[in-house]
């Protein structure tokens, strides 16, 4: 496809994410805000309590995603109570979305014809990554945390980018290191890995550059980002 084509394209898909977030919401307990705010120190007594909305964000997106041992994400049961018809768009950015990946990236180059290139640095691959607003603003060599999930032959961000500095990667690698996983992958399947992260990002400061429309808006959010470490793996 044409630049065009493929911006075309992602901003139709972009679109679709944002009414099964929003959709997906509905599914979410009632409590489920509050809990997640409490794991990422954001909850004092009743009250939430952040430092900017970006925060706030990072709450409702671990409301989305994941869930406690065994049981089922609200677009989980979104998808069930609701299934889109097989072979729409719809259905394939549904499947795609609740298969999203989190993991800490680092952006390798701009793409040869749109978006940019990015380097998984917990599964050691690549992978090609439509965003616009990051392409026009985000430096190479940026590293960053997200969800990426995958509705067409690039990927797509779930709305949440979060900058990972030093001090954010040795945050989490302390917790990571008390949760004794055995191999990488359960590292990578363990919900508290992204809890992990943003938690480090708020008690670093790193959010208060951050700025985020709506999870699942047409990808216009502002981000701030911090300038990655110098590689070394």
């Amino acid at each position: 496809m044409t630049r065009t084509e493929i911006l075309e394209r992602y901003r139709h898909l972009r679109a679709i994410s944002k009414h099964h977030h929003h959709a997906a919401s509905r599914f979410m307990a009632g409590s489920a805000i509050m809990e997640q705010a409490k794991r990422l120190g954001l909850l004092h007594g009743r009250t939430i309590v952040a430092d900017s909305e970006a925060e706030l964000t990072l709450a409702s997106d671990l409301a989305v995603y994941t869930a406690k041992g065994g049981r089922s994400t609200p677009l989980d049961r979104y998808a069930r109570a609701a299934p889109p018809t097989p072979g729409t768009d719809e259905a394939l950015v549904l499947e795609a979305m609740r298969h999203a990946r989190f993991s800490i990236w680092r952006i390798e180059r701009r793409h040869e014809t749109a978006g940019l290139v990015v380097f998984d640095l917990l599964r050691h691959n690549e992978g090609w990554l439509v965003d616009e607003n990051m392409e026009a603003h985000v430096p190479d060599e940026t590293a960053f945390a997200a969800r990426l999930y995958e509705p067409e032959s690039f990927a797509m961000s779930s709305g949440v980018i979060v900058p990972t500095t030093a001090a954010v990667i040795e945050r989490v690698m302390h917790d990571a290191h008390a949760w004794r996983h055995e191999t990488r992958e359960q590292l990578l399947q363990d919900p508290r890995l992204a809890t992990a992260v943003y938690r480090a990002a708020i008690k670093a400061g790193v959010m208060a550059n951050v700025v985020y429309e709506p999870p699942g808006s047409l990808g216009r959010h502002r981000t701030m980002m911090a300038k990655a470490e110098p590689r070394h793996s």
